[in-house]
């Protein structure tokens, strides 16, 4: 039944209440005496006054009842709408229709219930409104909509309506989602420059496959096909195809709603070789810059992505010199006969614009102050896109925030001022962590912690972290104020007490007692570089025994049980990464070194690292790691161990147990860590399923590498080790979490490996 017939009936029934209600309640011209209004339980009074045409005192007569009655039935309050006619008394006699108590869904696993009610209000259905079945229909016809987009094309959904009290209904849809339709086959028609089966890797959407589980790539939507019509006409456009067209794509569904097939029709064209390459419009003045910006170049084949660059690359410039709202459009002229096309850039800079006010705003809790010492773009400047990009990069660096959003709306009523709007959106900064854990080395271990990364949104960074176990206790305070000055130089201190004592069984017996306070100043030399400079006190006590290892009975003889140490350290570190939280582009490298050269220790030490973030597709990202640490004892003592490096576990090589790597002790077995140490990682990393909202929620495959020399060795990459395997990565409220399952692939006999890692705390 289409929905016409199924509105008829309704039709007809309003029909002839018009024409059967005045006539069996038919009266002559009176002066009415009252008003009376019955039936209503929601509806105000006043509501149906306003619709009569009539009020006390005046005459009333029969056409002026069929015109109430057609008004008050136009509002879609009521069902029925009855005139009687009591002693010169006007009674008007309402039924109502019902109001939507409630909207509910069984059996609905794709969506969230919320959601959904929030895209049936935008039709008009939604709780505390009239009820009509007119709605309902459509209420229901956009649920399938939106159930169709995710390619499940069997699906059922059955409303139930429910009358309630006080007339209202309660609406319950019972979903029956059936099975997701997969794309059993994709065909394009018309390719002969191209092979099929090239131009189908370009295509988002595919086949069932290994990874599709993951991908949704084998469930058509209508959006994916657009996409991947765009992907296919730039791919052409790229190689010369400047008449590339793709005709109306065919869709079909097999009859048991299970596969879907695409054909795809396309016309290649003629492959055209650029001829000339020419500037036009207003210039400026600055002919000969805008033209190094241009990558095309005459006889060379047309590329769609070089004439996008180029423009895009005027584009930037000018936004460099304030022209906010510049436009580039490149314009070929096509020679079909010889192949060929003149291409023109066509350059209208608009005009030029200054900021009015930098506006700062969605930070309940960080102070405007910590914001805007991050930007880069200032008030009463001329416009510049370059260092609005920088200031967002910069405010995304704090790791405050979730998200940052800066648009440059023209100010009103001005031809050249905008503002530059700053929405950010906080993440908890402060954290509280109480736990308890059991190893068969340390028994129960219970750890405690507080911090907060912008402590009253000031931006400083204070905690302290408390643990304890059988044989390791620590407890360590530590505060940093990046903008100690108003030049932006960094400080930060720290105070630590350890002790370490195994009082394990067949493990030697030792005691460790460290103290230390330290301070540390950055100072930034570029937006993206900064240099670090510091000092720590550090005073060391080991008591030993005659079952001590061998390696604390030698750190004795050379130092003595207490040990002091003036430790100075420098470093510099260069941060290009487009965030700190979930970077997916750009750098970061840095090198220190530290030596003590006051004290009983005698030693430097220097390290050096490099991540790289390139971003393969917009999900997928290669996050590229390398590390080397060098140390080394002078004044004729060794480098002492308790400054020695350790390999093993999550942040160097994982699937190897945590500071197993190296040489051990030959009585007891423990690890001794090194004085060199080399560490090398790749991961690709993948957004996990369903969390768009999150982006440091992300599980990743990776392969490690790595290993610890001691003093007297050489560094040796044949005796690095190495793992692979796939783990998940998260900013938890709770602090960055990271698990990983990983296989060691090259194990020595000496070697403990251990597949499942955890860690709370920094991560790669």
């Amino acid at each position: 039944m289409t929905h016409r017939a199924r509105r008829l009936p309704r039709l007809l029934t309003f029909l002839l209440a018009m024409s059967v209600a005045p006539l069996a309640n038919a009266f002559d011209t009176f002066v009415v005496r009252d008003i009376r209004v019955e039936g209503i339980q929601r509806t105000e009074a006043g509501t149906v006054f306003g619709y009569l045409p009539v009020k006390v005192g005046d005459t009333f007569s029969q056409d002026q009842a069929t015109q109430a009655i057609r008004a008050l039935f136009g509002t879609g309050f009521f069902r029925d709408v009855k005139i009687e006619v009591e002693n010169d008394v006007v009674v008007v006699v309402v039924d109502e229709r019902p109001a939507i108590a409630s909207i509910d869904f069984n059996g609905m696993r794709e969506f969230e219930a919320v959601n959904v009610r929030k895209s049936l209000a935008e039709v008009g259905f939604a709780e505390a409104r009239i009820f009509d079945r007119a709605l309902l229909e459509r209420a229901e016809q956009e649920l399938k909509r939106q159930y169709l987009a995710r390619g499940k094309y069997s699906v059922e959904i059955v409303p139930t309506i429910t009358p309630l009290e006080r007339n209202r209904v309660g609406i319950t849809f019972d979903v029956f989602e059936g099975d997701v339709a997969h794309i059993a086959g994709i065909k394009i028609i018309g390719a002969k420059a191209i092979p099929e089966k090239e131009l189908l890797k370009m295509l988002q959407l595919s086949t069932p496959g290994w990874l599709t589980w993951y991908t949704k790539a084998d469930q058509y939507s209508r959006q994916k096909l657009q996409g991947d019509i765009e992907a296919l006409r730039s791919y052409y456009m790229n190689r010369g195809y400047l008449e590339f067209n793709v005709d109306s794509p065919q869709v079909t569904i097999s009859p048991d709603r299970k596969d879907i097939f695409i054909t795809l029709s396309i016309t290649e064209g003629e492959k055209y070789t650029v001829s000339d390459v020419k500037l036009s419009g207003e210039l400026l003045g600055l002919d000969d810059d805008l033209r190094k910006l241009i990558t095309v170049k005459p006889e060379e084949t047309f590329s769609a992505e070089k004439v996008n660059a180029s423009s895009k690359a005027i584009t930037d410039y000018l936004g460099k010199l304030g022209y906010a709202f510049s436009n580039v459009n490149a314009n070929p002229v096509v020679d079909r006969e010889n192949k060929r096309a003149d291409l023109t850039f066509f350059v209208d800079p608009n005009r030029r614009v200054y900021v009015r006010r930098v506006n700062i705003g969605g930070n309940t809790r960080t102070r405007d102050v910590v914001i805007r010492r991050e930007m880069r773009q200032f008030e009463s400047a001329w416009y510049d896109a370059t260092k609005i990009q920088l200031s967002r990069d910069r405010v995304d660096r704090l790791g405050y925030f979730q998200n940052i959003n800066i648009e440059t709306p023209p100010v009103p009523g001005t031809p050249d001022q905008i503002d530059v709007n700053v929405t950010v959106q906080e993440k908890p900064t402060g954290m509280i962590n109480l736990g308890a854990g059991f190893s068969s080395t340390d028994k129960v271990v219970l750890s405690a912690g507080v911090s907060q990364d912008n402590i009253f949104g000031s931006g400083t960074t204070a905690g302290i972290e408390l643990n304890t176990g059988k044989t390791y206790r620590t407890i360590a305070i530590s505060q940093t104020n990046p903008y100690f000055t108003q030049d932006g130089i960094s400080r930060s201190t720290s105070l630590y007490y350890r002790t370490l004592r195994p009082l394990a069984i067949n493990r030697g017996d030792y005691r460790i007692q460290t103290m230390g306070a330290g301070i540390t100043f950055g100072v930034p030399f570029t937006e993206t570089q900064r240099v670090f400079f510091g000092t720590t006190f550090e005073a060391n006590d080991i008591t030993t025994y005659d079952n001590s290892p061998q390696r604390y009975l030698d750190y004795v003889s050379a130092f003595g049980p207490r040990s002091n140490a003036v430790i100075f350290s420098v470093g510099w570190s260069n941060d290009r990464r487009d965030s700190a939280l979930a970077p997916t582009r750009g750098t970061y490298q840095r090198a220190a070194a530290e030596s003590s050269l006051f004290g009983d220790l005698r030693y430097y030490k220097a390290s050096y690292q490099h991540q790289y973030f390139w971003p393969i597709t917009r999900d997928f990202t290669l996050a590229l790691n390398g590390q080397v640490d060098y140390g080394k004892g002078f004044g004729g003592k060794p480098y002492p161990l308790l400054k020695n490096l350790y390999g093993g576990g999550i942040g160097s090589v994982r699937g190897y147990e945590g500071g197993s790597l190296g040489a051990r002790d030959p009585r007891y077995g423990d690890s001794l860590g090194g004085a060199k140490r080399v560490i090398a990682s790749a991961e690709l990393q993948l957004p996990f399923p369903g969390t768009q909202q999150d982006r440091t929620l992300r599980w990743f495959t990776f392969v490690d590498a790595g290993n610890v020399y001691s003093d007297e060795q050489n560094v040796n990459l044949g005796e690095l080790r190495y793992s692979t395997g796939l783990g998940l990565s998260w900013q938890s409220p709770i602090g960055p979490l990271k698990i990983s399952i990983g296989k060691a692939i090259n194990p020595k006999p000496q070697d403990r490996t251990q597949m499942f890692q955890f860690q709370i705390g920094t991560g790669f």
